[in-house]
């Protein structure tokens, strides 16, 4: 029987690239999305598959993504959002959105995978952490706090579900060319590119690599780890 994965945030950059590279080594992936429906059916109908609009941040919007598309033998946390800027210039809302969706949206999509991986003693489950979790990020603190929130969440739930045989990473991605970069300069990509010892961009492919190769066999022995794909990146 094909395995099944859900990822979401997956209409678009990072996510689309998962979803595709996750079907091309043989995954039956469902496409969510919370705004771009073109794209997510797009991308549906171009992998065989279905789109389905659920709000990470929304626990019953979740669940009832997983009653109508699951269960799931891997999950793959991907979507997010972003907010730059001054912490004393973010209102209450604004904090509160970005870690209902970025920290929030793990939870709830982590508490309604478990069970049925519980069940069947196995399951993959994988977050999409950042490097600025790891380092922070100036005029990111709001989003560097949340993706740090993952990889304690990440190293927490690995012990406590490594007994039931399942696996739980995640991936802290560094620079990566997608629509998240769309706000800056010509001069600030460069400059990202340098702080790289690649002296490259990353691309959404080289995330989606990792994350198969995390879902796969071969990572069989992998668990609770964070896997930094930033080209070592000097913060």
């Amino acid at each position: 029987m094909q395995k099944k994965a859900l990822v979401t945030g997956s209409s678009r950059g990072i996510g689309a690239a998962v979803a595709r590279a996750l079907a091309g080594s043989g995954w039956r992936v469902t496409i969510n999305y919370i705004q771009s429906r073109e794209k997510a059916e797009a991308l549906a109908a171009e992998l065989g598959t279905e789109a389905v609009r659920a709000d990470v941040s929304d626990s019953a919007q979740v669940q009832a993504m997983f009653d109508a598309a699951g269960p799931f033998d891997l999950l793959v946390c991907n979507a997010g959002i972003a907010w730059s800027g001054l912490l004393t210039d973010m209102t209450d809302s604004e904090w509160r959105r970005i870690v209902d969706v970025n920290l929030g949206g793990v939870f709830n999509c982590c508490r309604a995978a478990i069970p049925h991986m519980v069940h069947e003693k196995r399951g993959c489950i994988l977050c999409m952490s950042s490097i600025l979790g790891v380092y922070g990020g100036s005029c990111e603190t709001a989003y560097s706090a949340t993706k740090g929130g993952i990889i304690a969440f990440v190293k927490g739930l690995a012990k406590e579900l490594g007994p039931s045989g399942i696996r739980v990473n995640a991936i802290a991605p560094g620079s990566i060319d997608t629509d998240m970069l769309s706000c800056f300069t010509a001069e600030d990509k460069q400059a990202m590119a340098d702080a790289s010892a690649l002296g490259r961009i990353g691309r959404p492919e080289d995330i989606a690599a990792a994350a198969v190769y995390l879902a796969s066999d071969a990572a069989s022995f992998v668990t609770g780890q964070i896997l930094g794909v930033d080209g070592n990146m000097v913060i």
